[in-house]
């Protein structure tokens, strides 16, 4: 669940960067490449559609962020899972063990 909604999070977020780039801006911006769509249904009309939507698409953005942490897989759960899957392992065997030679006697070093 928590993978669904971070790809409707990202896809709402790449609309919105849409919508933001084709807004008129002071200095024209985007939107003045669709000046046909702007004669047909109307500078204003079309300002506030882009505006809805602007602020629409922000708040599903925000609603989603808080849905998605309700569904944040925790690292408990997945240490839980770890540890699991380490105690079901058995002993691995066939393991090649090394001889171990007898400790040297200590060498004493002479005080002056």
């Amino acid at each position: 669940m928590f993978i669904a909604i971070s790809i409707l999070i990202i896809i709402a977020s790449l609309l919105l960067t849409f919508v933001v780039l084709i807004q008129n801006s002071k200095g024209g911006g985007l939107a003045a490449n669709f000046a046909a769509g702007n004669q047909t249904f109307g500078v204003r009309q079309t300002a506030d559609f882009l505006e809805k939507a602007t602020w629409t698409l922000a708040v599903i953005i925000l609603a989603l962020c808080i849905l998605a942490t309700a569904f944040t897989p925790t690292r408990r759960q997945q240490s839980n899972t770890v540890l699991e899957r380490l105690e079901q392992t058995g002993t691995t065997t066939g393991v090649p063990e090394f001889p171990v030679e007898p400790a040297a006697a200590p060498v004493e070093i002479p005080a002056e």
